[in-house]
């Protein structure tokens, strides 16, 4: 049983010593020593939060896997490259015939709890602490929480129901094991995830106070975003509608492909980004191959090509949306900073909002994932406006998005034409930003739109199961080691 135990630390990430005082090693992350006379001080706990960020830097977590899971599954991405580089497992994926054992589902896995257990090891840490400014220990502790809140929502999105690890677990405690391995409904984890975001908005300054590096960091803002974003995915709409209302200090920037350049890193419009600091050689402290993974590949290129845009997306742009040429990198055209795209790249298309001008064939790149946006906020809710009857007052929240698009205002009227008015206002103002599969799941539309997903791949379209691609398989080994604890997901 020691060994099974012990090993099923190492497959999840969440590897301590039976005195606590060892760490997790993950690449681009900074350890977390036990004794709190090495940490205790303003540099020293922030240098822990730190380290949880940082985990969100590694190939595992945001780079390969995540492309894979999130995008390349859905109608808005093929996997690209050369049809007989499989990209481990991106074949699989793309055609939704992946199981149990495809690698990219335990990636996503593993990371998630690793970043789990740095937050835990900090939450942990700071009442030890008596040096650090009472003031920093609040916002710190309120930053850990949002990132424990965003890695669960992140799992539970993805998997369903899922072990809560709400503190460090001790080797040889049966419950703690038993912790690890059993499962929670989807309700109890959503709860949690509630909890530690309410502690965060108490905990957490406005973004209007950071300054310098520090622009990267959660604030009280973030925490009502992705509330509201919880919110949304259980259909409590009046909760979605009253936290959108308390991010206050955002607005919408002029042009939107801004955003997406170095240029645009943390502007008004952004909510919560991942910040990539790009570098030539390791370490890095860029997301790993990030960039160069999704870049032209061939004759002419620089990159590997993976996670392409399908032509289903480019197609589903109105004549003059702004949005599409900020999106997707079309073969023989050429980059806003004069990058000639050679029209002999093995692909048709690229992700445009995984380019980077300086790093665009560096393992490290500068490219930063927006994982919250204003867009978002006012997109959420006209949703919940419009489930709630209220359609009208929906319709010009549509109309924001549109405008900064290019476009004029949306035809919709009815209830039924607005909601579908607002998903694809979603697919389109999100795309590549790692939502599509999770809005396609929570929004009964995924069955339909693969089959409508018709490609050279796939002339008749791809088949969602229902009842079994809504969620993804937990890892073969996970359920394996945990000796029949951990449960696997219907149909798998």
């Amino acid at each position: 049983m020691k060994r099974l135990y012990i090993s099923l630390f190492i497959l999840s990430g969440l590897f301590v010593s039976g005195c606590s005082d060892e760490f997790l090693e993950v690449d681009q992350t900074k350890n977390i020593p036990a004794d709190p006379a090495l940490v205790d001080s303003d540099a020293g706990a922030t240098s822990m939060v730190d380290a949880v960020y940082n985990i969100f830097l590694s190939w595992d977590m945001s780079s390969f896997a995540w492309n894979g899971v999130s995008s390349i599954m859905t109608d808005d991405a093929d996997k690209g490259s050369d049809p007989g580089d499989t990209g481990t497992d991106k074949d699989v994926l793309d055609a939704l015939t992946f199981n149990s054992s495809t690698p990219s589902f335990s990636s996503i896995w593993n990371y998630n709890y690793a970043g789990i257990n740095r937050a835990n090891q900090a939450l942990a840490m700071f009442p030890k602490l008596t040096q650090v400014s009472p003031a920093l220990k609040t916002r710190l502790e309120g930053e850990a929480k949002f990132l424990r809140a965003f890695m669960y929502f992140t799992l539970v999105k993805g998997y369903g129901g899922v072990p809560i690890i709400d503190h460090l677990p001790i080797p040889g405690n049966d419950d703690d094991r038993l912790m690890q391995l059993t499962r929670k409904t989807p309700a109890e984890v959503y709860a949690f995830i509630e909890k530690d975001l309410n502690d965060a908005i108490v905990a957490l300054p406005l973004k209007s106070s950071y300054s310098g590096t520090d622009v990267a960091r959660a604030s009280k803002g973030a925490a009502y975003a992705l509330l509201a974003k919880v919110n949304l995915y259980q259909k409590n709409w009046q909760k979605v509608i009253d936290n959108c209302n308390q991010v206050t200090g955002y607005s919408l920037v002029s042009d939107y492909s801004l955003q997406y350049k170095k240029e645009g890193e943390f502007g008004p419009e952004s909510i919560f980004e991942i910040n990539g600091i790009g570098g030539t050689s390791s370490p890095g402290y860029g997301i790993g191959n990030y960039t160069v993974s999704q870049a032209p590949r061939g004759a002419g290129g620089w990159g590997w090509g993976f996670n392409t845009p399908s032509q289903g997306l480019a197609d589903a742009y109105e004549a003059g949306d702004v949005r599409r040429a900020a999106t997707i990198i079309f073969r023989g055209s050429v980059l806003y900073d004069g990058t000639v795209v050679a029209s002999t790249v093995s692909n048709p298309m690229y992700n445009y909002k995984a380019y980077s001008s300086a790093f665009y064939n560096q393992e490290f790149t500068d490219v930063n994932l927006r994982y919250l946006r204003y867009a978002e906020v006012i997109l959420m809710k006209a949703e919940a406006l419009n489930e709630l009857g209220q359609t009208s007052e929906a319709i010009p929240l549509i109309n924001q998005i549109r405008h900064r698009a290019g476009l004029g205002d949306t035809p919709a009227t009815g209830q039924s034409d607005v909601r579908k008015a607002i998903y694809k206002e979603r697919r389109l103002e999100f795309a590549f930003e790692h939502d599509r599969w999770f809005d396609l799941v929570r929004t009964g539309q995924a069955e339909a739109a693969m089959k409508a997903d018709v490609s050279a791949t796939f002339p008749n379209g791809k088949t969602f199961i229902v009842g079994k691609h809504e969620l993804y398989p937990i890892p073969a080994l996970v359920v394996q080691q945990s000796g029949g604890v951990t449960t696997q997901n219907p149909g798998y």
